[in-house]
């Protein structure tokens, strides 16, 4: 698994230099702006919303009465703790379902994008075709959904367990994996629709190099701590990168062609 998260990592490298070399610019501009705007304004109504959310949690779970009937230095401490990472949780919860909203906006962009890179890769062009496109953003919005439900029950169970003073601090570090496999995933799946694998056998791929998509959803994260340039950038490097590290790993046999 090291080794295909190296190969994701590098592989953003590789996708700055090839978007440079093959004039990608507005492929990567127009949707990392809509995407940058969005961002904002949601994670405004987020930041707004979090605390009430915190507090409503502490209360229909009993924490908070059960605490306001102690007294302890101690227990204040956890306390204070654990809502911290309760709103870790709250953010990363908030940050997969919006990536997951533009994931289904952009298909088509993404699509096209996943499409143009391997084309240039291996040197065929794919004729370009309306209903192939609709079969892309389809499958593009399926394989969306079906990440951010499982990943929605996973996380919702995540958050009880983080009500688990001690226990519960390590839960922002899971869910954040499970999270940048998830968006990993749904990058790597364009390339897995192009080379005609239906979404079991998509499934079944990824789940055995998952860490292409871990790899490739932790830069994606990475990007956001980068004001403006690194929101600009990372939806459509994330999709590059991914079509260039799937093309490496089978190239190198990580992944048998």
């Amino acid at each position: 698994m090291l080794k295909e998260i190296i190969i994701s990592i590098q592989s953003y490298f590789e996708a700055h230099q090839f978007i440079k070399k093959n004039k990608l610019w507005k492929w990567i501009l127009i949707p990392g702006l809509l995407y940058s705007i969005l961002f904002v304004v949601g994670f405004y109504f987020f930041w707004h919303s979090s605390n009430n959310a915190t507090a409503w949690m502490l209360t229909k779970f009993g924490v908070k009465k059960w605490l306001d009937h102690m007294e302890g230095t101690w227990l204040s401490f956890f306390f204070i703790i654990g809502q911290i990472f309760i709103h870790l949780l709250l953010l990363i919860f908030y940050f997969s379902f919006f990536k997951f909203m533009f994931l289904i906006i952009g298909s088509p962009v993404f699509a096209y994008l996943s499409e143009k890179t391997e084309s240039i890769l291996i040197g065929k062009d794919f004729p370009f075709s309306f209903p192939q496109l609709y079969t892309d953003i389809i499958r593009g919005i399926r394989i969306a959904l079906r990440n951010m439900s499982w990943q929605t029950i996973y996380m919702l169970a995540l958050l009880i367990v983080s009500l688990i003073p001690l226990i519960g601090w390590i839960t922002p570090l899971v869910v954040f994996f499970l999270d940048c496999y998830y968006m990993g995933f749904s990058m790597l799946d364009y390339s897995s629709e192009r080379n005609k694998l239906d979404v079991n056998a998509s499934i079944d791929l990824i789940g055995h190099h998952r860490g292409l998509a871990i790899g490739n959803g932790m830069v994606f994260y990475l990007f956001h701590f980068v004001p403006i340039i690194g929101w600009l950038f990372a939806p459509s490097y994330a999709v590059i990168a991914a079509t260039l590290s799937l093309h490496k790993a089978k190239e190198t046999n990580v992944i048998n062609s």
